[in-house]
């Protein structure tokens, strides 16, 4: 894998993350810590099962969150972008990660080790109420799913799934393409369904 440099106060998705509440003290030790990294299409950025050694923040790329189910299916947990931080739910429960992350498309990551990144926390309470919005968030988008995989037909899950990622990573020049590749066993996987089923309603949308 090759490293990039990136200035964290020059940093042009900084004012779109949690990280934007850092003073100059706090992104120079990120700087001294961080570890810059730029993987291809399809690589795992982090394992699911493994030990949260410190938390991750995506310069540019897109990723899918995901994890294992019966029979080795995968189950899309959620999509990220730039600007995302992830890791951080285990490094906090002092868990291991529950899903694993995968690029889908080339995407730079920066890694903050443990270490450096607790050590602002305490100190910075901006930093602590957005990240305790982020969780509130990813619990209201749980059991949203929940109640939508249990009252909802596929064809309103998929509907809103598409809706999903438009609203999350916009459209292409021409207004109507989503800016992102998602192959069909992908999409199948965010709805909770068959690939045919997705196939078949894609067809009819």
């Amino acid at each position: 894998m090759k490293s990039f440099n990136v200035d964290c106060a020059l940093c042009p998705t900084r004012t779109k993350s949690v990280l934007c509440h850092l003073n100059a003290a706090e992104l120079t030790r990120i700087d001294d810590n961080k570890t810059c990294i730029i993987y291809k299409k399809g690589q795992t950025i982090l394992h699911e099962n493994g030990h949260p050694l410190g938390v991750y923040s995506i310069y540019d790329g897109k990723l899918k969150i995901v994890r294992s189910g019966n029979e080795g299916k995968d189950q899309i947990v959620r999509l990220i972008k730039s600007g995302d931080i992830f890791g951080y739910r285990a490094l906090f429960s002092n868990t291991r990660y529950n899903a694993s992350a995968i690029a889908l498309e080339d995407s730079r990551i920066c890694f903050i080790p443990r270490d450096a990144f607790l050590t602002i926390l305490h100190s910075n309470s901006n930093l602590s109420l957005d990240l305790i919005k982020l969780l509130a968030l990813e619990l209201g988008r749980a059991e949203q799913t929940i109640t939508h995989i249990a009252q909802k037909t596929v064809k309103e899950r998929t509907a809103e799934a598409l809706l999903s990622l438009k609203e999350t990573y916009g459209t292409e020049k021409d207004g109507a393409t989503i800016n992102i590749s998602l192959s069909r066993e992908d999409i199948a996987s965010l709805v909770g369904t068959a690939t045919e089923t997705v196939i078949r309603l894609l067809s009819v949308f």
